[in-house]
């Protein structure tokens, strides 16, 4: 060993090396311009072999419903926290309408029928089991009309309302006939009727609401017109209308008109009705009416079938006077005119009114106004008795109900809100961005899984919806998706309704008014990094396996840090997961990770749909 008092070696480089290695330093910068131009074969071979890379193919999950085949799984070594079937009694568990609690709230005014969800120590933390005998649902458009008995095991709606003929019970299966006490005719012919008053032919209305809906044999029947229709019903003693709406393929969830307002946003629905639906629209000052209209656009139509229309046929069925019937009906009269409300049509069971265009052609004086910065903040929001303004306009021809195209226009035009600049941070040309790369990644979806699109994914959900891009790249007859915009995030909901889709408001914190196993697809976008330090990951995968059918499937995206932990949690709710890269590579931070909850019934057992 040299030290540092060693003479110096004798040894000196010959200056033919030193030249020999600036000639290769040279000639290696040379051939790396070169491949960078593009002239050379290197990079070719790269992208050839990502190319030919599939990261994409599956080898594990099976998004098909299983038939016939049955198959003994071993248990593994848990990995995370496994968490155990419910008791079977938690069967058709929904959080925040349950009866035992509500029954510990006011009945005045409804209060006992919104939504009361549990505190964080009475939550279950356990995974909703399968009623007996469960089976893969009928698909659309045999679903509309025929429902397994074993998925909705109730038969009180058939013995409780017979003379409603709302649905029969033949063999193992519900049959719902398209009519009810309202429908003596049937469905078609009461929207027959309907569109000879109201534009639902030519796609002026889109969007509906059914108030009070029983099983939505309206929406149900709507939906081949090309209508979409929001059906809400409470979780009372007649049990599972909203279950049995959502099993047969429409959309539905659990709500009541009580205290609170409705969770959607102003000037959302094209067309509303009432058909027997029992709201009493007279009582607090025409509060309900209120709140109707704030829902309803300009130019919108509402529909009352029932009490205290048609009073001198019915009034003896009814069991109330026809003076009784006849005040009830002058204060409806006098609300709508409140309102600005104009009355179109009255014949036999329908009264049809429409909403003015703008207050100009309906001067409201002495009139307690709302705030019409709060029309869509709505969550857990006290209604009042006040009418929501019309939207201010910007010269004195632009009209405030004229704006919206007929659909399916207006899917991908630029939505009034956000060319009038009333969503922050959303541009026209920001927007229509989105719609581009929405398209991208529902066609990267459907190169994953083929059956999206198909009638397999029946009952589909946006967690977080955004400006609804999912849902318009995925618009089809086949499906529907109930895109939900988390009270957190940015408040986009009336962009999606102006688009002629449907949603609500939710915070995913608590659980959603619907009952289990009502969705077939959940797409799941930046969710969890929305969520991070609001509440527990587990609760809200918990929440999703609610919901979610036996053998569906759930497409998070998400940063790569946040779906493995995830993953962590899903590996003890047996579900199925792979993730993947980014549609453009794995350079991009954002993963997506695709998931299929198995079929199991009580007891811990993973069995085939059809044991």
């Amino acid at each position: 060993m040299r030290s540092r008092h060693d003479p110096p070696s004798n040894r000196s480089r010959h200056p033919l090396s030193i030249f020999v290695v600036i000639g290769l330093c040279g000639f290696f910068y040379l051939l790396g311009v070169w491949q960078k131009s593009g002239s050379g074969k290197g990079d070719r071979i790269a992208l050839e072999v990502t190319r030919q890379t599939d990261c994409n193919i599956f080898n594990n999950l099976n998004f098909e419903s299983h038939h016939n085949y049955v198959e003994n799984v071993e248990p593994s070594k848990p990995k995370a926290k496994v968490f155990k079937p419910c008791d079977v009694k938690y069967t058709d568990y929904t959080p925040c309408q349950e009866q035992h609690r509500a029954m510990k709230f006011p009945r005045e005014n409804m209060i006992y029928r919104e939504r009361h969800c549990p505190p964080e120590k009475e939550k279950l933390r356990c995974l909703i089991p399968l009623p007996k005998g469960y089976v893969t649902p009928f698909p659309w458009p045999k679903s509309r009309d025929y429902v397994h008995y074993a998925n909705v095991p109730y038969k009180s709606l058939t013995v409780e309302k017979a003379v409603r003929n709302w649905v029969q019970f033949e063999g193992n299966v519900f049959k719902f006939p398209g009519a009810g006490t309202m429908f003596p005719q049937g469905v078609d012919a009461y929207i027959n009727e309907l569109a000879s008053v109201i534009p639902i032919k030519d796609g002026t209305i889109r969007t509906a609401l059914d108030t009070g809906c029983g099983v939505a044999s309206w929406g149900a029947y709507l939906m081949k017109r090309n209508v979409l229709t929001m059906s809400f019903a409470p979780r009372d003693n007649h049990e599972a209308q909203v279950q049995l709406a959502l099993e047969r393929g429409v959309p539905a969830v659990i709500g009541v008109l009580g205290t609170i307002h409705l969770p959607y946003p102003s000037r959302a629905f094209d067309m509303a009705q009432c058909s027997r639906c029992l709201i009493p629209w007279t009582s607090n000052a025409g509060m309900y009416l209120m709140e109707i209209d704030r829902v309803l656009r300009p130019g919108g139509y509402w529909i009352l079938s029932g009490p205290p229309i048609n009073r001198k046929t019915y009034y003896q069925t009814w069991k109330r006077s026809k003076e009784e019937l006849q005040a009830e009906q002058r204060k409806i009269e006098n609300l709508a005119k409140q309102i600005c409300w104009e009355k179109t049509y009255e014949k036999g069971d329908i009264a049809i009114w429409r909403k003015r265009l703008d207050d100009k052609s309906c001067p409201r004086k002495s009139i307690n106004f709302c705030k019409l910065r709060e029309a869509d903040d709505v969550w857990y929001r006290e209604m009042d008795t006040c009418i929501t303004p019309f939207p201010e306009v910007n010269d004195a021809n632009e009209l405030s109900g004229e704006e919206l195209m007929k659909f399916p226009a207006r899917l991908f035009a630029v939505p009034p809100r956000i060319s009038k600049g009333l969503i922050d941070g959303v541009s026209t040309e920001s927007y229509q961005e989105d719609n581009k790369l929405w398209k991208k990644h529902v066609n990267a979806y459907k190169r994953i899984n083929s059956l999206i699109g198909t009638t397999r994914y029946r009952n589909v959900m946006d967690m977080n919806a955004g400006l609804g891009g999912f849902a318009a790249a995925l618009e089809s007859p086949k499906s529907w998706v109930m895109n939900v915009v988390p009270t957190i995030a940015n408040n986009t909901l009336g962009v999606i309704y102006e688009r002629g889709l449907i949603g609500i408001y939710h915070d995913w914190c608590e659980g959603f008014s619907t009952y289990p196993r009502t969705y077939d697809l959940i797409h799941a976008g930046d969710v969890f990094s929305l969520y991070q330090d609001k509440c527990k990951f587990e609760d809200i995968l918990l929440e999703m396996d609610r919901i979610l059918r036996p053998e569906g499937t759930v497409i998070f995206r998400d940063d790569v840090d946040v779906l493995n932990e995830i993953r962590k949690i899903t590996e003890g709710m047996r579900w199925e997961t792979k993730m993947m890269d980014h549609e453009d590579g794995p350079l991009v931070p954002e993963k997506r990770m695709f998931a299929v909850k198995q079929y199991w019934v009580g007891g811990g057992n993973i069995t085939s749909s059809d044991e």
